[in-house]
């Protein structure tokens, strides 16, 4: 079996069989021929449930996430809320309280008026995580590692143990770790979500999201129904440009981890910053555990909290040149932002945090960007 690099960056060693392509082609038609006898010998009736497109980005991740097999959906937030609209009204979950915004309104929201009993915990804390499992009711732990945009890490292995036990399952959200440094279902998860938009795809023009599984099992197939049934299907041309990232990840993903740490390492010691969070830190909590769970890296996300407070913060974003003032993670440019802005009230996150990015861009480039911006705000 080829390296994952090699898989990724040949897309499974696609060649298509007629014209000879190395690029797998594109399939528009929303809608497949039956035979004469009435049948679909070839397998596909309608797009909403099945397109040859989705097939080259689904089989690649697959192959990169040892998983049995991958689903593509409009959205990150629409892979994610697939798994909890696959459960019962009344079944019970665990969630982190240091998590991605939206799902996090979403299952304080929707998830609960629609039935669900919905327990947000720190899922670094093993303890709380046992603690808040309810054996017999518990059908879900969602984790999200390192988690946005305090940066936490979970340990999967051992939450999905715990949930094993309690008769839960465990998903896993590994949009920063992606499969080059974390493949949560060799750690016992059930199923791995990204948003794609972020990394898997890498270059800000598409919005997507996957699901991939351990096992097709029952509740693999309900989820495979609420996509069918909600329509929250990638378009065409978005699957395609899926599969054009991912030939990229790992040299991308494994730059900006490189680049992370080192701004992470210099700003540690700036005099405007009150601390960095980036689990490639020794001194970040969970440190050892990201040092286990990630291989090759820590990724390319990292937060500073600014001396000064929420006016400089904001002041020192204001000030960047190479940064862009944006919001999303994972593309070839490197963002900034104002974290608690974007969040609102009732946000965990600190008011003097900035969220950064970073890209493909000079490391030290970015390192000045930042040096000035932060002596322009404080």
């Amino acid at each position: 079996m080829p390296e994952p690099e090699t898989l990724a960056a040949q897309a499974l060693g696609h060649v298509d069989r007629e014209t000879g392509a190395l690029i797998p082609p594109l399939h528009p038609s929303t809608t497949f021929e039956r035979a004469a006898d009435n049948s679909y010998p070839r397998g596909r009736v309608y797009a909403r449930a099945d397109n040859p497109t989705f097939a080259a980005a689904a089989d690649t991740l697959t192959a990169l996430e040892g998983g049995a097999a991958t689903l593509l959906f409009a959205s990150g937030m629409a892979a994610a809320t697939a798994v909890f609209q696959a459960l019962k009204p009344g079944d019970h979950v665990v969630a982190p309280q240091v998590m991605y915004w939206a799902l996090r309104n979403w299952l304080l929201g929707f998830a609960t008026r629609w039935g669900l009993a919905v327990d947000l915990v720190d899922t670094a804390d093993l303890g709380a995580v046992a603690a808040a499992l309810r054996p017999g009711r518990t059908a879900l732990v969602w984790v999200e590692s390192p988690a946005n945009p305090l940066w936490s890490v979970s340990d999967i292995a051992a939450i999905a143990d715990l949930a094993h036990r309690a008769g839960a399952r465990l998903a896993v959200d590994s949009t920063v770790a992606t499969p080059v440094l974390t493949r949560p279902l060799d750690l016992g998860a059930d199923l791995v979500m990204h948003s794609a938009t972020k990394y898997l795809n890498g270059h800000s023009d598409v919005v997507a999201g996957t699901l991939t599984c351990a096992a097709e099992d029952g509740f693999w197939a309900s989820i495979r129904a609420v996509l069918a049934q909600n329509g929250a299907i990638l378009g065409t041309f978005e699957a395609w440009l899926l599969q054009r990232g991912l030939r990229t990840l790992f040299p991308r993903v494994r730059w900006q981890s490189d680049s992370a740490l080192v701004l992470a390492q210099a700003l540690s010691s700036h005099p405007a910053v009150a601390g960095v969070l980036y689990p490639g830190l020794p001194d970040f909590p969970g440190h050892d555990l990201a040092a286990r769970q990630m291989q090759g890296g820590f990724g390319g996300m990292l937060s500073i909290r600014v001396r000064g407070g929420e006016a400089a913060a904001i002041a020192a974003a204001a000030a960047v040149r190479v940064f862009k003032r944006a919001t999303s993670l994972g593309g070839v440019e490197s963002l900034i932002e104002h974290r608690a802005s974007v969040e609102g009230p009732g946000s965990p996150v600190p008011a003097d945090l900035l969220r950064l990015s970073v890209g493909l861009e000079s490391p030290g480039d970015l390192l000045a960007d930042l040096e000035r911006a932060l002596a322009a705000g404080s």
